[in-house]
C-alpha cells in the first residue's frame, strides 16, 4: 500500500483552510476534513477541494443504526472522496451497511476506501476500563474491532501508531493520528508517535495536524514529516 502523510485540516472555516493551503506552495497534500470543517462548510467545499486536485480523507466517524449509516454513506459516496470512516463500535452489521451505501453512492466513480475507528488516540487503558467498561487491553480491543472491520469488508482501520504493526499483520491498512514532530506538544492525545517511529511501526498513512498547521513554516514542516515517514 502507498504510504502518505495526511494533514488534519482542523480549521473553523473554508477561508482559514485555503489561507493555510496557500502557504504550502506547489504541494498538493492529502487532506483530512473532519467534523468541525465539514459541519460548517459541507459538501460544496469538499467538491471544490477535489476539483483543485487534493485527495480527501473525510473523517466523520459515522456511528448509528445500520440503516441510518447506510443512507448517510450513500450521500457521502457521491462526493468522490478518497477515504471515509465509521466507528467500529457500531458493529459488523453497521459497517457492512456503510460499505453498501458507499458503493451505491460512488456508482460508476472511484470507490473510496472505508475504514473504521478502533479506539481514539485520546483513549488510554484507564478510560477503556473505568469509563467504557471494557475489561480488555487496548491492544486486544483494537485487534477485535479490526477483525470485525475486516469481516464487514472494510479496507482498514484508524488506530494509534502503537497498534500499526498489529493491523499490518491482519492485512489491513492503518490510518494513524496522534503524530507529532519531536518536541511538539501532544495536546489532548495520549498514544502518540513521531513520523519516523510510525514508519517503523508499519503505519500506512499518518495524520498530522498541529505540527504542520501550527508551524511557523508549514511547507517545511510538511516536507519534514514526509521525509521522516517515507524515509526519503
Amino acid at each position: 500500500m502507498c504510504k502518505d502523510v495526511i494533514i488534519a485540516c482542523d480549521f473553523s472555516s473554508k477561508e482559514e483552510l485555503f489561507a493555510f493551503l496557500d502557504k504550502l506552495g506547489d504541494y498538493k497534500p492529502y487532506l483530512k476534513v473532519g467534523m468541525e470543517l465539514y459541519y460548517k462548510e459541507g459538501a460544496p467545499m469538499v467538491r471544490e477541494l477535489k476539483e483543485r486536485g487534493y485527495k480527501i480523507f473525510l473523517d466523520l466517524k459515522l456511528h448509528d443504526i445500520p440503516n441510518t449509516v447506510y443512507k448517510a454513506m450513500r450521500n457521502l459516496g457521491a462526493l468522490g472522496v478518497d477515504i471515509t470512516n465509521v466507528h467500529a463500535a457500531g458493529g459488523i452489521k453497521m459497517m457492512a451497511a456503510a460499505l453498501k451505501g458507499l458503493r451505491e453512492g460512488a456508482g460508476e466513480g472511484a470507490m473510496p476506501k472505508l475504514i473504521a475507528v478502533t479506539q481514539l488516540t485520546s483513549t488510554d487503558a484507564d478510560t477503556l476500563k473505568n469509563e467504557l467498561l471494557i475489561n480488555e487491553t487496548l491492544e486486544n480491543t483494537v485487534r477485535k474491532y479490526a477483525l470485525n472491520a475486516k469481516e464487514a469488508g472494510l479496507d482498514g482501520v484508524v488506530c494509534s501508531p502503537l497498534e500499526a504493526s498489529l493491523i499490518k499483520g491482519l492485512g489491513l491498512m492503518s490510518v494513524t493520528p496522534g503524530i507529532r514532530l519531536a518536541g511538539d506538544s501532544v495536546d489532548d492525545q495520549k498514544r502518540v508517535s513521531t513520523p519516523a517511529l510510525a514508519r517503523e511501526m508499519g503505519s500506512t498513512y499518518i495524520v498530522v495536524g498541529r505540527s504542520i498547521t501550527g508551524a511557523q513554516n508549514p511547507q517545511e514542516a510538511y516536507a519534514e514529516c514526509v521525509r521522516q515517514f517515507k524515509g526519503e
